[in-house]
């Protein structure tokens, strides 16, 4: 029996041994999944940029890009107005909304750790209202005319740090930046900025300005231009490259601030920087992009189903789900009503608010 009981009862050498097999099993599920959606999104550039009000060939869209690109095939087998509508619309668009589902989905990792809330995103922090506050004084008042053509993005983008500013100062009132104040903050001060942008509304006299407005902040890709793919695309890589870094700290706040400090991590000045790039972030992708919700709320929670909770492989399998999501959200948004075009924060609403019944359902089993 002893010889029983001492073959049953794992040494600490056994321990360590299926820890380690425990984590090469999950190092080997994180590359199928990042090698599988790595692939998915490269097979969807193609396909979602011929669909349209003109839909085009994969095979087509493909011989457009070679032949940008590598100068390969020479010979022009398309129309004129098959290479303008790839290269000048299609593509921009397409990336952008890689780009753009990339950085919610990523920003929403972090700010659910941040603030140790799962139902956390972008929203929580007022910074998306802030930009929709810019965009719109823009829309309906010319505010930041000065800037030319960029007038919407750099006014939307001014909004989101202006409103990033308000939230770090009110979350630092009493001296430690907390979860709790962290939330109630960007509650708070996404509330008002909601209310100024709908007084604004309420106020003005051009009814085809409010509809502008109403469509931007429902979300949409239809400013996307190679400059706003370029910008924006450098601020979500630095964005996801810094969250990478910093990925053990986020492991450190999601367990709790007694370990994280029992860690040698210091929460107020971890939130301090994680509240000033995930503004960054939100700031730089809603200003090319409106209002696009439960991107960064349910994209992470199919992240970690996926990978785990260690936010090393959370964070980039988050960001390819994110991309591969929007780029096909937005695909389905520009043919469903065609040749009209929907929000797009209305067929990510559609989408993303069952998947999230069903999160919080297998979520409050595994509490049971």
């Amino acid at each position: 029996m002893s010889q029983i009981t001492e073959h049953a009862t794992p040494t600490d050498a056994g321990r360590e041994v299926l820890d380690e097999l425990d984590r090469d099993r999950t190092r080997g599920r994180t590359r199928i999944w990042l090698g599988g959606l790595t692939a998915l999104l490269v097979l969807t550039l193609p396909v979602a940029t011929g669909i349209g009000p003109v839909d085009i060939s994969p095979a087509t869209v493909a011989r457009i890009i070679g032949h940008h690109l590598l100068g390969w095939p020479r010979a022009v087998s398309w129309s004129a107005a098959q290479d303008a509508i790839v290269e000048q619309v299609r593509i921009p668009r397409v990336l952008l909304g890689a780009v753009v589902g990339a950085g919610l989905a990523v920003t929403g990792t972090a700010l659910q750790a941040m603030v140790r809330n799962v139902l956390a995103d972008p929203y929580l922090l007022g910074v998306t209202a802030g930009a929709s506050t810019g965009a719109a004084a823009t829309i309906l008042f010319g505010v930041g005319t000065a800037l030319g053509a960029s007038s919407l993005t750099g006014s939307a983008f001014v909004g989101a740090l202006a409103s990033m500013a308000v939230v770090f100062a009110l979350a630092r009132i009493g001296g430690r930046i907390t979860s709790i104040r962290l939330l109630l903050a960007g509650v708070a001060v996404g509330y008002i900025l909601s209310a100024a942008t709908s007084f604004m509304i309420f106020i003005s006299d051009s009814e085809q300005g409010a509809r502008d407005v109403l469509f931007w902040l429902l979300g949409s890709l239809t400013l996307a231009v190679w400059s706003s793919v370029v910008t924006a695309g450098l601020v979500v890589a630095a964005a996801v490259g810094v969250l990478l870094l910093w990925a053990r700290r986020l492991d450190a706040l999601a367990i709790g601030d007694e370990t994280a400090r029992a860690l040698g991590v210091s929460p107020t000045r971890v939130r301090t920087q994680l509240l000033f790039v995930v503004s960054l972030c939100v700031g730089a992708v809603v200003a090319v992009s409106g209002g696009i919700g439960f991107v960064g709320l349910v994209v992470p929670h199919i992240a970690r189903l996926c990978v785990g909770g260690t936010h090393r492989r959370v964070l980039p399998t988050a960001a390819l789900i994110g991309a591969a999501f929007l780029i096909w959200a937005d695909a389905f948004a520009r043919v469903v009503l065609a040749p009209a075009e929907l929000p797009l924060g209305i067929v990510t609403a559609v989408v993303g608010a069952p998947m999230l019944l069903i999160l919080v359902r297998r979520f409050h089993a595994s509490q049971t």
